[in-house]
């Protein structure tokens, strides 16, 4: 038997003139520290996607957001798990952005420039198909 599967969301938050939120991962993260990411996070046991992103995105940013789609999945090899990465187009519906301590560092960033940025491992073969498409 592999690994056990865990459930990450991840949000791609527009600002409604063609960029995505990206944050930093600061030095208190155990992975992927210094890398850009999208804001989300694992589901805690029991807990369906949509409280899943609303609580990552709130606890990441200080923003709320409201879902307008799935943008697609993806799967990524952890020591211990395999994580199934659901992404999700959402905008933000109130709030100023405000970092946790886990990030040092936002950007809105043109979707066509995203794969530019030094994205984390887990996000970075999906944003390179996304924004071929957009």
């Amino acid at each position: 038997m592999g690994k056990p599967f865990g459930l990450a969301v991840k949000a791609l938050v527009s600002d409604g003139q063609g960029r995505c939120l990206l944050i930093r991962r600061s030095a208190k993260c155990r992975n992927f520290q210094g890398k850009w990411d999208l804001p989300g996070g694992k589901a805690d046991k029991g807990e369906d996607f949509v409280s899943t992103l609303d609580r990552e995105v709130a606890e990441e940013t200080g923003l709320r957001v409201s879902i307008e789609g799935v943008a697609g999945a993806a799967e990524y090899e952890m020591p211990a798990v395999r994580v199934a990465i659901l992404f999700m187009e959402v905008r933000a519906t109130s709030g100023q952005v405000k970092l946790s301590d886990e990030h040092d560092a936002f950007q809105w960033v043109p979707l066509a420039d995203l794969t530019k940025m030094d994205l984390s491992d887990q996000v970075r073969p999906f944003l390179e198909k996304y924004t071929k498409s957009a």
